[in-house]
């Protein structure tokens, strides 16, 4: 998409945009959903740049907002660049918020839209070390907000087809800044992306770090809460080196095109359910 295009839907899908009685009519509309794009400010290894959960969340929902019809009733909030990211302290340039501060944050501005009409508000969210708190804090704020939908997701989460793009073992263990996030950065901002081409984490020599005990794992069924330091010297986990700009747009088409169903969905559906409103 050119800058162009970003540019043009800053101006029409942008809540910040509004005049307040454009905010005002807007979010009363039936179906009204606001989108707030979350990312991070973290290392993201010697050749991507801290904003890049960031910059992924907001380009990939500009995508996928030009992709649903004109009169629809969704809006973008101003994204949030700096998210939870303890396991990146100790690399220079990381900013990581409290779990405490982010929850109530979301909350805060979540029930302020519940009170201004909006009937689904999603944490459009690209950060995988923040997917748990996003679903703690969408909880809390549900009770809180009962008659909105709230809803968490992952930008790379449920998406059909990566197993086609990206080899089993990196869609597995490639968790930052490797085969995917290289490969979309050279799609989107190819000036932000360095030379190397870094292979990190648990695709190293096994016998260069202790490996987790038999059963366990980084993710998954039986997780450990790890650092990213107890895996990686350069920063990254994965392996970056098959990374290009064709592989780059060929994710980015699968990524939009997932959430701009999930999206037309979800501004037709009648959730949350009557009687639970009723009843709270």
């Amino acid at each position: 998409m050119t800058a162009q295009a970003h540019l043009g839907l800053s101006a029409t899908r942008r809540l910040d945009r509004l005049s307040w009685p454009e905010a005002e009519k807007a979010l009363q509309q039936s179906g009204s959903t606001v989108v707030w794009p979350m990312g991070a400010f973290e290392q993201h290894g010697p050749h991507l740049p801290l904003a890049t959960d960031a910059l992924f969340s907001e380009r990939i929902l500009s995508s996928v907002l030009l992709e649903l019809a004109p009169n629809a009733p969704i809006w973008s909030l101003p994204s949030q660049s700096i998210g939870f990211s303890p396991e990146h302290s100790g690399f220079p340039g990381t900013l990581s918020l409290s779990s405490g501060l982010l929850t109530q944050l979301i909350i805060e501005v979540g029930t302020q839209l519940c009170a201004q009409g909006v009937k689904s508000f999603v944490l459009f969210n690209a950060h995988g070390g923040q997917i748990g708190l996003l679903q703690a804090a969408a909880r809390e704020l549900r009770v809180q907000s009962p008659s909105m939908a709230i809803l968490p997701c992952f930008l790379w989460s449920g998406v059909p087809g990566l197993d086609a793009l990206i080899p089993g073992d990196e869609l597995r263990g490639g968790l930052h800044a490797g085969l995917a996030e290289t490969s979309l950065m050279l799609a989107l901002e190819p000036e932000l992306v360095g030379d190397d081409r870094p292979v990190d984490g648990e695709h190293r020599d096994p016998s260069a770090s202790a490996a987790p005990p038999e059963g366990w794992s980084l993710e998954g069924a039986a997780p450990f809460a790890w650092l990213t330091s107890d895996l990686s010297r350069s920063g990254v986990v994965g392996d970056s080196r098959g990374a290009s700009a064709e592989l780059g747009r060929q994710l980015e088409r699968r990524v939009v095109e997932h959430w701009s169903a999930l999206m037309r969905n979800l501004m037709t559906s009648s959730w949350p359910p009557v009687d639970s409103v009723l009843k709270s």
